[in-house]
């Protein structure tokens, strides 16, 4: 099973995006497909017997064109003179036609001579929208009509009618109105439209973009004694690079020489300056302050940090939340719908005795004023920018349902060590009959190759030799041996049939809110150690911020009940549930959801992953260089938890913006179809040209009100 983006070529309304997605998930070998409009991207899953080519030729029989694989958003600025022109050309086009209504100075011509300059001058603006017929036809051969469909039949039918009636006039068989400028206007309306939508959506891709250009373009390479200026695509991993006060690191590496406070904001969200020295993992993009540094090359190219980061963006904004759904439901059957809207229109204006022409006019103003194009856009604009901009903050959302499911969320529930906590212990009490460094030595060569938080609170203490056979006891601790003698250490569930001399320095510890480590030698219980964590900075006003919406907090941890509690307590956590192992902790997360709950698992991405997995949303707290590997569906990239409200503010600011995106491309077709079909007149009329330009109206609507989400 395999996963592509490819950028798409001719998608316009949300129509398009409908029918090549439907095309897509039918094609033999394909599993998954989703289209994203506003990226002109389609994510694809599918099996290892397609090939890419396979792909494109799926994508080309739906009426499209594939530009290959995603890479990034760089591309040609788009020329705004060919608007230009042809709007200078219209002003002319509408001179000339109405000129005469309006009283204007005139040309002297004969009613041939005007039906023939009129002719001349709208054949251009066919030739300049040649790119909306073309899809307009091929995705009618395809049966997957879309807006363009809507615009070359309105657009055909009074092209084709206004040359009947010219051809008719100059065999001298009647003088007639021609709708020629109308066509003219239609087709130019609808381009100023696109181009405007266009740079538009280009706003709401710009904190992607950004992300994109974070990395410098050339590094300076440290070769032979020498400094090389080199571009980034020239740098291998292993290379020596260096970084003097002021510039950025061009690729993520590993400090070999120096100390420098770096600026990391654009990837954690945290403005403070971090301080950084020799072993130290630095990330491109990092803006070196005030010391000189060479550094290692580790991650180049795909796989840096920033690559990964805005991979997971591009996947996040491609999915499809489900307030999404309704729309790109409608959107299938709205072109069928507005045809036959306006065919019935047509028929019924001449079945009462009106012209051809006049009833020709209201089909064209019908077919035109209707648009998908807001209503596919209302979900993913709103999701693009928020998604972006979240991954500026520091938060990493990898799919578009959790912003609409973190609104939802009633419970929150929360790992104790290196979440509520620094996860950073420190030795607080030793209990044992041997001398305490022996102890604290014997446990700190145990405990070199483990990853668990307790272990860094062992890291500064001489070691004495290499643990071998060591095994993890999930929920319990760690078993090994060392210099031939077994050793086991955990919390109180490894002493299960052993004999515990240490009960009360447990209780006195527990009432510290340490939490215990027993270490035993084979089957004696030879030291009771109490480490102890601190609780992270503003935690407490994030518990606070959480009740105050009414969200339930809970602490799920495997330490001991007391210690437990105690932290509990001073972070104004009323539910506890501790001494749990990990299977627990999940059968816990499966009731709270039986029950009806929405739950939000918030970890540190070390041992609760199959926690965050089994949550409604799972949300990590952890380091940026390790997001490739984190199951979660959030993921905070700094220590800051306050990151947690901002979530939820995102979240429901975003549904909101959403939901009136939504409302107003209802309200908009629904008003704008029935004035087009004629409710509402002599009072209020449209015709094709006023048409086109209330459909770029509507869709702008939308763009602008999505683009309010960047002031969060």
């Amino acid at each position: 099973m395999k996963k592509i983006i490819l950028s798409i070529g001719g998608m316009s309304c949300s129509a398009c995006s409908v029918g090549l997605e439907k095309y897509l998930r039918k094609q033999p070998g394909i599993l998954e497909a989703s289209v994203n409009l506003v990226l002109a991207q389609a994510m694809i899953t599918y099996e290892d017997s397609l090939t890419i080519e396979d792909l494109n030729r799926f994508v080309e029989e739906a009426g499209f064109e594939s530009l290959g694989e995603f890479h990034d958003f760089s591309k040609q600025k788009e020329s705004i003179w060919p608007v230009i022109l042809y709007g200078v050309l219209v002003l002319i086009l509408m001179y000339i036609s109405m000129g005469k209504m309006l009283s204007l100075p005139m040309i002297p011509m004969t009613h041939k001579m005007h039906g023939t300059v009129l002719l001349l001058l709208t054949i251009p603006f066919l030739i300049y929208a040649r790119d909306i017929i073309k899809s307009g036809i091929k995705n009618l051969l395809h049966k997957s009509p879309n807006m363009d469909t809507l615009v070359s039949l309105g657009v055909f039918a009074s092209f084709g009618y206004s040359i009947y009636l010219f051809v008719l006039t100059i065999l001298d068989k009647g003088s007639y109105h021609f709708y020629f400028e109308s066509v003219a206007m239609i087709l130019y309306f609808v381009k100023l439209g696109r181009f405007i939508d266009r740079k538009s959506k280009d706003k709401t891709k710009e904190a992607i973009q950004e992300l994109v250009q974070i990395t410098p373009t050339k590094a300076l390479l440290k070769r032979e004694g020498n400094e090389i200026e080199v571009t980034i695509d020239e740098v291998q991993k292993g290379d020596i690079l260096i970084a003097k006060p002021g510039m950025k690191i061009a690729v993520d590496g590993t400090i070999t020489k120096g100390s420098s406070h770096l600026e990391e904001a654009f990837i954690t969200g945290e403005s403070t300056p971090v301080k950084k020295k020799e072993g130290s993992e630095v990330i491109a993009g990092s803006m070196n302050i005030d010391g000189y540094l060479e550094y290692e090359a580790k991650r180049i190219g795909k796989d840096s940090t920033i690559s990964e980061i805005v991979r997971l963006v591009v996947e996040a904004t491609n999915t499809k939340a489900p307030i999404a759904q309704l729309a790109d439901k409608i959107s299938s059957y709205f072109v069928p719908t507005i045809f036959l809207l306006a065919l019935g229109t047509f028929l019924f204006y001449l079945i009462i005795g009106q012209e051809v022409g006049s009833s020709l006019e209201r089909f064209v103003t019908v077919l035109v004023v209707a648009c998908p194009c807001a209503l596919g856009l209302s979900t993913p604009l709103s999701m693009v920018v928020s998604i972006g901009n979240s991954a500026k903050k520091g938060i990493l959302i990898k799919k578009n349902e959790v912003l609409e499911r973190v609104a939802k969320v009633t419970t929150v529930i929360f790992d104790k060590t290196g979440t509520l906590t620094y996860g950073k212990l420190k030795v607080d009490k030793v209990f044992s009959k041997m001398e305490e460094d022996q102890l604290l030595s014997i446990v700190a060569s145990l405990e070199a190759t483990s990853t668990h938080p307790i272990a860094q609170a062992f890291a500064s203490y001489e070691k004495v030799g290499e643990g071998k056979e060591i095994e993890n006891l999930p929920g319990m601790g760690m078993r090994g041996t060392l210099n031939g003698k077994n050793y086991t250490i955990g919390n109180r569930k490894i002493l299960e049939g052993l004999s515990n001399p240490y009960e009360k320095e447990e209780e006195q510890l527990a009432s510290l809110g340490d939490s215990i480590l027993y270490v035993v030698l084979e089957k004696q219980v030879i030291g009771l150690i109490g480490v102890k964590d601190m609780p992270r900075e503003n935690v407490k006003d994030v518990i606070r911020k959480l009740e105050e919406k009414s969200i339930q907090v809970v602490m799920l941890t495997g330490d001991h009940q007391k210690a437990a509690s105690v932290i509990a307590k001073e972070l104004g956590i009323s539910q506890v549930v501790a001494e749990v192992l990990p299977k627990d902790k999940q059968k816990e997360i499966e009731r709270r959801i039986s029950e009806g709950e929405v739950v939000m698992m918030v970890g540190d991405g070390i041992n609760d992953a199959p926690s965050l997995a089994l949550a409604d949303i799972g949300v990590s707290v952890m380091s940026g260089t390790d997001i490739a590997t984190d199951s979660a569906d959030v993921i905070l990239m700094n220590d800051n938890l306050d990151l947690l409200t901002s979530l939820f503010t995102i979240s429901k600011k975003t549904i909101r913006n959403i939901q009136e995106n939504l409302f107003w491309a209802f309200f908009y077709n629904v008003v704008m179809i029935v004035l087009a079909m004629g409710f509402f007149e002599p009072k209020i009329s449209l015709n094709p040209m006023l048409a086109s330009l209330a459909m770029t109206i509507s869709s702008l609507t939308v763009v602008l009100n999505a683009l309010r989400l960047r002031r969060i």
